[in-house]
This record gives structure tokens, sequence and C-alpha cells, in this order.
């Protein structure tokens, strides 16, 4: 596993397929605010939790500067169904061999339910307008993670 990243850190970049195939960089979207989130798989509890709400919030994050881009170790047929399953409006970015994952630390040794496993880590990572690491969260839950995100961005009045 690599070292998880810290804030001021190149992000690496990347360019993955999403979920038509169309090739999407990290630098395509330089001069914005990117959230990179890492999940563990398309379509299981959890994961579509997060997914909807990163959907529901979606134009108070646009509005914010921010692009919202999804990734999992799913094939794009798999990311496509669960994007129009759920209506998601963002990118569903496809990393089958794990590279992004490792490059970002969002792959490695976790604790599930007790034991220790390797597997994909739920991260996200927000990455500046000039491709820095602003805000990196390794380990996040599913599930109120986009109301804290917003938080710790002083995207909320609270």
């Amino acid at each position: 596993m690599s070292d998880r990243l810290e804030k001021g850190a190149t992000a690496p970049e990347f360019t993955l397929p999403d979920e038509n195939g169309t090739p999407v960089s990290l630098s395509d979207f330089r001069g914005t605010k990117v959230i990179v989130y890492f999940y563990p798989a398309a379509s299981t509890p959890g994961c579509t939790t997060e997914a909807c709400d990163f959907r529901d919030n979606i134009n108070s994050l646009k509005s914010a500067g921010y692009q919202v881009l999804g990734v999992s170790k799913d094939e794009a047929p798999a990311l496509r169904t669960f994007r129009e399953e759920q209506g998601l409006n963002f990118p569903l970015l496809s990393d089958p061999d794990l590279s992004v994952h490792r490059a970002y630390a969002a792959y490695g040794e976790k604790s599930l339910y007790g034991k220790t496993v390797t597997g994909v880590i739920r991260s996200t990572v927000v990455v500046d307008e000039d491709g820095l690491v602003d805000l990196p969260l390794y380990n996040v839950k599913a599930t109120g993670h986009v109301k804290s995100l917003r938080k710790k961005l002083g995207l909320d009045a609270a």
C-alpha cells in the first residue's frame, strides 16, 4: 500500500475510462476543484448510499466550484448500470487494475468486522485548482460522508 497522501502534495495524475468508456483525466479539470472519491463496488448498499448523497448535493458542490469523480474497480458496464439505476449526475471511473486506487492509497489493509483484510479503503481526496491535494480523507463512512465533507470544506453555514 502507498503512503497516504498529505495536504499540499501533488495529486497523482490519472486517466481512466468513464461508464461509457470515454477517457477522463485529472488534468482535464485543472483550474477546478475536484472531489475524487473511491468506493468498493457499484450497486452495493453503502456505495449506493454514498453515491446518492453526492448526487443529491451535486448542485451545491458545483456552485462552490467542485467537480465530483467516483472511482471503483468496476468495469464500465457495471458503472453504466449503477449510474442509470441511481440517476447519478457525475462521472464514474473504472480502475480495474487498482493502479489509481494504489496511487491515492485507497487500496490496502483495512479492518472489516474486526479482521484485517486487503481491499478498497473508502477514501475521498479533494484536489485544488492547481492539482495539489487540499483535503485527504481515509476510512470515511458512506452514510453522512457528504455532509461531513461539506463541513470540512466550509460549505455549510452551521
